[in-house]
């Protein structure tokens, strides 16, 4: 019993997924620590709220609507967003570019047999085995 336990914790998904949530979290913590720390200061800078909108509220026929905490979460979620966006997706999208470029796709052509799309230095067609012609260069000499 315990050692079919101990194959499943050392299968390499389940290994693999652990390190993704404490790297995530670890993660989180950093970017929410920046974004409060750093540009929610900022925007309390630019509006004079000191950052802190939780004060902010309407009321309404005697009911009170705490709208200033919903700005609070919905300014932290942007600039974090924003954050990720361009921290880590926009240089790991170009780094991904540059030094894993994708290679380029061989030409294709129809099957004449099944019209399945085969490579066009194929002899014969993966999907219905029917021998093809390989394409010829014709020169207008």
């Amino acid at each position: 019993m315990l050692k079919g336990f101990r194959d499943f914790m050392m299968r390499g998904n389940v290994v693999d997924m652990a390190v993704g949530v404490v790297i995530g979290a670890a993660f989180t913590a950093v970017v929410t620590g920046f974004v409060s720390a750093f540009l929610t200061p900022l925007v309390g800078v630019v509006v004079g709220a000191a950052g802190d909108f939780s004060s902010y509220k309407a009321t309404v026929a005697g009911v009170t609507f705490p709208y200033g905490q919903f700005l609070n979460v919905l300014i932290a979620f942007v600039m974090t967003a924003a954050v990720l966006y361009f921290c880590v997706v926009l240089p790991i999208t170009k780094a991904t570019a540059r030094y894993m470029p994708k290679k380029p796709k061989a030409p294709k052509r129809p099957c004449p047999e099944c019209l399945t799309e085969i490579p066009e230095a194929a002899r014969r067609c993966s999907a219905c085995t029917a021998h093809v012609e390989p394409l010829t260069l014709t020169t207008g000499v």
